[in-house]
C-alpha cells in the first residue's frame, strides 16, 4: 500500500495545514533565517526581466522575491489559502489557483480573463517562460498518474515550445529560437526515484 499522498488529500485531511505551512515560512524569515537562497540562484541564472513561472508557488516567498528584482513572475499553486497569502503578501506577481496537471487550461484561462478585463495588469500568463522553477519537494506532492502530464506541461510552457513566440529559428543560432529552461527539485526518499523521474523528463 503506497503512502503517497498529494497536497490535496494532506489539506483535506488537515485543513488548517496551509495556514501552518504559510505561518512556518514566515516565523524563519522573523528569526533572521535566509529563506532566499533558491531564489538567487534561479535569479542568477535567468536572463534579466525573465518571464519566471513559479509552479507550485505556494505563499508566494520565491516568485515574490523574483518579481522583486524585475522579473514577470505568473505563480500557480492548488492551494486557494496560499495563492490568497501571495496576492496580498506579493504584489508584484501574477497568482493563479490551478492544478500543474492541466498547466496549459490554467495559463490559458487566465490570459483569456486578463484579456476581458476592464482593468488590465498588462502581464500575459499564456507561456512562452523563459525558465520554470519548481522549487523545495513540489514534485512529490503530484499525484503519481499525473507526473507525466505535468512535465509535458512545463514543456510546452517554455519558451522555444512549438507554437509559442521564440520559436522561430534564426541561421546564427542553427535555426533553433531562444530556448527556456526548467529547474525542478526535490529530495530524495520522497516517492519519485531519480531514475524514473529522469525517464519521465526524457
Amino acid at each position: 500500500m503506497s503512502t503517497h499522498r498529494t497536497w490535496s488529500e494532506i489539506v483535506a485531511a488537515d485543513p488548517s495545514h496551509s495556514r501552518r505551512y504559510a505561518q512556518r515560512w514566515e516565523q524563519f524569515a522573523a528569526q533572521g533565517r535566509d529563506i532566499d537562497g533558491e531564489a538567487r540562484l534561479i535569479d542568477a541564472m535567468a536572463p534579466r526581466t525573465a518571464r519566471i513561472l513559479d509552479a507550485g508557488c505556494g505563499q508566494g516567498r520565491l516568485g515574490g522575491y523574483l518579481a522583486g528584482r524585475g522579473h514577470e513572475v505568473v505563480g500557480v499553486d492548488i492551494d486557494p489559502y496560499l495563492i490568497s497569502v501571495a496576492r496580498n503578501r506579493q504584489p508584484g506577481g501574477t497568482w493563479l489557483v490551478g492544478d500543474l496537471a492541466g498547466l496549459g487550461e490554467v495559463l490559458s484561462n487566465a490570459a483569456e480573463q486578463e484579456l476581458s478585463d476592464a482593468h488590465p495588469t498588462g502581464t500575459h500568463p499564456s507561456g512562452d517562460f523563459d525558465l520554470i522553477v519548481a522549487a523545495g519537494n513540489v514534485l512529490t506532492f503530484i499525484d503519481p498518474a499525473d507526473r507525466i502530464a505535468v512535465l509535458e506541461g512545463f514543456r510546452d510552457a517554455l519558451a522555444g515550445a512549438a507554437g509559442n513566440p521564440g520559436d522561430e529559428g534564426n541561421a546564427a543560432e542553427g535555426g533553433v529560437g531562444k530556448r527556456g529552461r526548467a529547474v525542478l527539485g526535490f529530495g530524495a526518499g520522497r516517492g519519485w526515484d531519480f531514475d524514473q523521474f529522469e525517464r519521465d523528463a526524457a
